[in-house]
């Protein structure tokens, strides 16, 4: 393919995204942010496995910004389902006063 048809696609998918993104209601959206974590997880194992056949300093420099935000997005949206998780966990009860 060529630049412009590839650029197109980019930019077709951003708009796609967008919309989609804007249309799910608040009470979905974390859930939806820790079901990505798996796709994140394999766009992170294709760079690590990209950059190995990187030629040029350019191409492995791509790979490794594209693994640093990577990586970054999988711990986040770990960070947001763990915080998410524990409003659901029973809160100890409190200690009762043995003198009353």
């Amino acid at each position: 393919m060529d630049l412009i048809t590839e650029l197109t696609i980019l930019v077709l998918a951003a708009f796609v995204g967008l919309e989609v993104i804007s249309k799910v209601p608040n009470t979905l959206h974390t859930p939806l942010m820790s079901a990505t974590n798996a796709i994140h997880g394999i766009v992170l194992l294709g760079g690590i496995l990209l950059i190995g056949e990187a030629d040029g300093a350019f191409n492995k420099l791509l790979c490794v910004i594209a693994i640093a935000f990577g990586t970054i997005n999988v711990v986040g949206g770990f960070l947001v389902t763990d915080r998410m998780l524990e409003m659901f966990k029973r809160r100890p009860e409190p200690k009762k006063d043995p003198r009353s």
